[in-house]
């Protein structure tokens, strides 16, 4: 019998999407971040990378093609880890990589002073001690190294999804269909989960308080069409590895005739795009003062 995968690989790998594969247009959004998070980053070659939450590698892989002397794969998930030393091999640069079983807020394993860059993707929403975390980033650069972190802002949006709207689309008379979904996720995450307790500004504070100068902090905030995709896509994604799907959700608390009305409403909808996503996420950069 095969092993499951833990949570977060789990997620990562297949829950994210829906169960299906990834598209070319979220392919391009990764890249984008990944891309912008190296570019803030200035990373220089030979320099040693930290990638804090590598997952399968999305950013790491990135330092590597851009001549990181060494870099540092670090993950709570030694699935995610087992993933990336794989892929790792695959691409031939082994020699480049290490993989660290390690914490955002106990990077242990890592010496002080060791590294030239820090970098995050969607990290410190799951971490509750974020204010150790960016301490522990301080504490593994060298004088002069950079951090260079993304992380979406959830406050943004929150109730404009789960409470002014059915997921960003129109609620028709669905309003206590979706007030029991909401309930579904305000009972797994609510107000004050690591997901939601912080905005730009929290995290600008938090940089300056761990000892980085100087820190700047762009904000990207989108009010954009949902890309239109099929029903079963839609129903079977996983915002993040805590939380059901809609699928999952709507098992859980509607009932048959609730479900009828939901798909009825709302899937053709989703089939032809008509919703409107509100996002929010922060490019935070900071120096670790000479």
């Amino acid at each position: 019998m095969t092993q499951a995968r833990d949570c977060w690989a789990e997620w990562l790998l297949s829950r994210r999407f829906g169960g299906e594969t990834q598209t070319p247009e979220w392919a391009a959004r990764l890249e984008a971040v990944r891309n912008r998070v190296l570019d803030g980053a200035r990373l220089q070659p030979g320099e040693t990378v930290l990638d804090v939450g590598a997952g399968d590698g999305l950013v790491a892989f990135g330092a590597v093609e851009r001549d990181a002397g060494e870099t540092i794969f670090a993950d709570v998930s030694d699935d995610l880890l087992d993933r990336a030393r794989e892929l790792a091999g695959e691409l031939g640069v082994t020699d480049r990589c290490r993989f660290v079983h390690a914490a955002a807020e106990d990077l242990e394993p890592i010496e002080t002073g060791a590294v030239d860059v820090v970098t995050t993707r969607s990290v410190l929403i799951y971490v509750a001690r974020k204010a150790e975390a960016l301490a522990e980033f301080h504490r593994v650069l060298r004088p002069g190294g950079r951090a260079s972190l993304f992380e979406p802002i959830n406050r943004y949006g929150t109730e404009y999804r789960t409470r002014e709207t059915l997921f960003g689309f129109p609620v028709g008379d669905l309003g206590e269909v979706r007030d029991k979904l909401t309930a579904v996720y305000d009972g797994i995450q609510g107000p004050d989960d690591p997901m939601l307790d912080f905005d730009e500004r929290d995290l600008v504070g938090l940089a300056v308080d761990a000892g980085f100068f100087p820190v700047e902090l762009d904000l990207q905030i989108e009010v954009v069409p949902i890309d239109a995709m099929s029903w079963e896509r839609f129903v079977n994604v996983a915002g993040n590895p805590k939380i059901p799907s809609l699928a999952e959700a709507m098992d859980e608390v509607l009932d048959a005739g609730q479900r009828v009305r939901l798909e009825r409403h709302l899937r053709p909808l989703v089939e032809r795009g008509e919703g409107v996503g509100r996002w929010a996420a922060a490019y935070l950069r900071g120096t670790k003062p000479t």
